[in-house]
C-alpha cells in the first residue's frame, strides 16, 4: 500500500465535503477521487499552491491537505479531476493565507530537520515564477491573491473563482483587477548587486550590534520574513510581516551573528550561518526601493543542499 493510500485509509469514515465546487460530471464515474487521479495532477496542484503561498513548505502542506479533503469527498461521475482538485487546493490555500495574520511570532532559530517538499520541483517553480512576483503577491489580500493567481496565471473562470470565495462573479472580477493593478504598479527589485550587498551587510552589522534603529533603517515598512519549519523551530513554516516585527526577530538572531557572514547564494548577497564551518542557516534577501522587502530563512537540509553558495 502506498503512502497516499495509507493516508486515505486513515481518514475514515468517509465524510461528504460540503461546498466544494464541482465541474464536469457526465454520470460515467462515481465514488471518490482515485489515488491515480490525484498523483497525475500533483505537480499542477503544487504549482497552484506555490504561487498562492510563495513557500515550498507551505505549498507541500497544502497539497497534502487537498488530498485528505479529496479523499473525504463523495463525488459522482467526476470528468475533470484536474479542475475540481484545483478548486480544492485553492480553498486550502485561501484558509492558510487568512490564518497567517493570526500566526504567532516564532524566534528564527535552528531545530532538528523535518521533511520538506521535493527540492527540484521547488527550485524549478521558484525560477519560473520569479521571486520578484512572489514578493509582490505577498502584498495582496488573500481574496485578491486567489482571484489574480487563479484567473491570470491558471486561466480559471471568474464564476469558478467566485464559488471558492463565496462572492459574485462581478466582485471576483474586481478583486482580480485590484490585484493586477497592484502587481503592475509594484516596485521591481533592485538589480544592483553592489547596493544589495551593502544592505545585507548593514542588516548583519545592525543585528550583531543589537541596534534596533539601524535595522529599521534598512527594512521596508512592509517587509516580510519567511522561515521554513526547521529555521522557525515550529511544526510548520512561519511568515512575519512589518519592519518592527522583523527587526525584533533580527535582534534574536544576534546570538548567532558571530557565526554569520555575508556570502553569495545563487549569485546574490545573502547571510550564511556556519558554526565551525558547517552551514546551518541561510538568509536570502529581496531589495526594492533602497530597502529590504523580503527575507527567506532556510535551514532545511534538503533546501540548503541545493543552494549555490559562494563567497
Amino acid at each position: 500500500m502506498s503512502m497516499v493510500d495509507c493516508r486515505a485509509a486513515m481518514v475514515a469514515p468517509l465524510l461528504r465535503t460540503a461546498g466544494l465546487f464541482r465541474q464536469g460530471y457526465d454520470g460515467r464515474r462515481g465514488g471518490r477521487v482515485t489515488v491515480e487521479d490525484f498523483e497525475a495532477h500533483r505537480g499542477h496542484l503544487y504549482a497552484v499552491a506555490y504561487r498562492m503561498l510563495g513557500s515550498g513548505s507551505e505549498a507541500d502542506d497544502a497539497v497534502q491537505e487537498a488530498w485528505l479533503r479529496a479523499a473525504r469527498a463523495d463525488v459522482d461521475a467526476l470528468v475533470n479531476p484536474r479542475g475540481w482538485l484545483t478548486t480544492v487546493v485553492a480553498r486550502v490555500c485561501l484558509d492558510m493565507l487568512r490564518s497567517r495574520r493570526a500566526r504567532r511570532e516564532v524566534p528564527l532559530t535552528v531545530a532538528p530537520p523535518l521533511a520538506g517538499p521535493d527540492p527540484e520541483q521547488e527550485m524549478v517553480l521558484a525560477e519560473s515564477v520569479g521571486l520578484a512576483l512572489l514578493v509582490v503577491l505577498d502584498t495582496l489580500t488573500p481574496a485578491e491573491r486567489l482571484a489574480f493567481v487563479l484567473h491570470d496565471l491558471f486561466g480559471v473562470s471568474y464564476p469558478e473563482i467566485a464559488s471558492i470565495l463565496g462572492r459574485s462573479s462581478d466582485a471576483t472580477k474586481m478583486l482580480a483587477s485590484r490585484g493586477r493593478r497592484r502587481v503592475r504598479a509594484a516596485e521591481l527589485p533592485d538589480g544592483d548587486p553592489v547596493r544589495q550587498r551593502e544592505l545585507v551587510e548593514a542588516f548583519l552589522a545592525a543585528a550583531r550590534a543589537g541596534d534596533f534603529g539601524a535595522l529599521l533603517a534598512v527594512l521596508h515598512p512592509e517587509v516580510t520574513v519567511s522561515a521554513d519549519a526547521v529555521a522557525a523551530g515550529s511544526p510548520g513554516p512561519v511568515r512575519l510581516r512589518g519592519a518592527g516585527v522583523v527587526a525584533r526577530q533580527a535582534l534574536l538572531f544576534s546570538q548567532r551573528a558571530p557565526y554569520a557572514r555575508v556570502g553569495l547564494v545563487d549569485g546574490a548577497a545573502a547571510i550564511l550561518v556556519a558554526p565551525r564551518g558547517r552551514l546551518l542557516t541561510v538568509l536570502t534577501f529581496q531589495v526594492a526601493g533602497g530597502a529590504i522587502v523580503a527575507v527567506d530563512v532556510v535551514a532545511d537540509p534538503g533546501r540548503l543542499g541545493r543552494l549555490a553558495v559562494g563567497v
